[in-house]
């Protein structure tokens, strides 16, 4: 059993120490979402209770985590829990900043959702280099499209122009597939 398995478990059985471990293991992740989400909107006592918030929200569903997916699922409760503070402090929240979200039609049922995940998998992984790293260093890893610039020798505008067609692309395929895209996270795939 991964460390990260007994963790949740212990946690699941209302271990704190095991949420002070998780807590020591992901803030520095989990701060680094929150800051390049809320940066210059919000300032950083802000961003310290959203990472708080994000903690919290692990501990309160602890049922719903699990070991092999952990990260990515704290890199979604993050991302949203910063959303949601920017948009209740007024701030607008671009498309960009929003990300992607499959949303299959009817009831949210996991083997829709599932298969939702997969096409979405298969569109990124036909996506040519560098586009297909340049979107998931920005969707996955929360990187700026400055950042990913200065990552890979590229002009901002570049990689801006490519993760906009990129989203373009996505939204073309699963739409064909089937699928309806809304504003929110790619990180929990």
């Amino acid at each position: 059993m991964s460390r990260e398995a007994r963790l949740i478990e212990a946690m699941r059985q209302g271990d704190e120490d095991a949420l002070c471990r998780l807590i020591e293991d992901y803030t520095a992740y989990v701060g680094a979402i929150v800051w390049n989400i809320v940066k210059g909107k919000l300032d950083m006592s802000d961003a310290k209770a959203i990472v708080s918030e994000s903690f919290y929200v692990l501990w309160c569903n602890a049922d719903k985590a699990r070991p092999e997916k952990l990260r990515a699922y704290l890199g979604s409760i993050a991302r949203s829990r910063a959303l949601n503070a920017l948009r209740r402090a007024g701030r607008e929240v671009s498309l960009e900043e929003d990300g992607l979200l499959l949303v299959s039609p009817g009831p949210e049922d996991e083997a829709l959702r599932q298969t939702g995940y997969e096409a979405l998998r298969r569109s990124l992984d036909a996506m040519p280099e560098p586009d297909r790293t340049i979107f998931i260093r920005h969707y996955y890893y929360y990187r700026s499209a400055g950042e990913i610039g200065a990552e890979l020798g590229m002009n901002v505008n570049t990689v801006s122009t490519k993760l906009r067609r990129g989203r373009q692309r996505l939204k073309r395929e699963l739409t064909e597939g089937g699928y309806f895209i809304e504003g929110e996270d790619l990180s929990a795939l």
